[in-house]
């Protein structure tokens, strides 16, 4: 039996058109860290788009190929790619069994995009996933009522406390940003 993977933290913050998204480094495999660098975040479509990813490596990397591919045909239409990516996800024989959830955003929408063929956009402009996703959720929505701090602020400090949280986390961040 294969040990389940962990270790994975992505958030993204979108506010008044300028954009975080970010995610720390760790992979564990059962109860043993892989790797503490890993890079969860890309840049696409000329860099206006940002996409990070949780879930297996493999898959996710896949998952963004598609999506990047779709981006172009459709000249950078973040939603209408992102429910063409979901549909073909949840109905393709092969791809329907990639686990991977991903996170896309521009200067104007945030999308989240799971394998059950979801789309969603926040209401707040937020959204976590992976192992410490509700920590930094839970952080990042006190941290964008309760403070001035920009997006990218609110990614880094946020991912810093889901990594004082979730054992599956670690504070080797990474940031990408969209400005306005």
């Amino acid at each position: 039996m294969t040990p389940e993977v962990h270790g994975t933290t992505i958030l993204a913050v979108l506010r008044d058109g300028y954009g975080a998204l970010g995610g720390d480094g760790q992979l564990t495999v059962g109860d043993t860290i892989l790797k503490a660098g890993s890079r969860k975040i890309r840049r696409l479509y000329d860099d206006q788009v940002l996409v990070g990813f949780a879930g297996a490596a493999a898959d996710a990397i896949t998952l963004t190929e598609i999506y990047e591919e779709r981006l172009k045909n459709l000249s950078g239409d973040l939603l209408r790619t992102a429910i063409e990516v979901a549909k073909k996800w949840r109905t393709d024989k092969y791809l329907r069994r990639l686990e991977a959830q991903m996170v896309v955003m521009n200067n104007r929408s945030l999308l989240w995009l799971s394998g059950n063929g979801d789309v969603v956009e926040p209401d707040d402009g937020i959204v976590a996933l992976g192992s410490g996703g509700p920590y930094a959720l839970a952080a990042a929505r006190a941290l964008a009522v309760h403070s001035p701090l920009t997006p990218e602020e609110i990614v880094r400090e946020s991912l810093k406390i889901a990594s004082e949280i979730c054992i599956y986390t670690n504070d080797r961040i990474t940031i990408e940003t969209i400005p306005q």
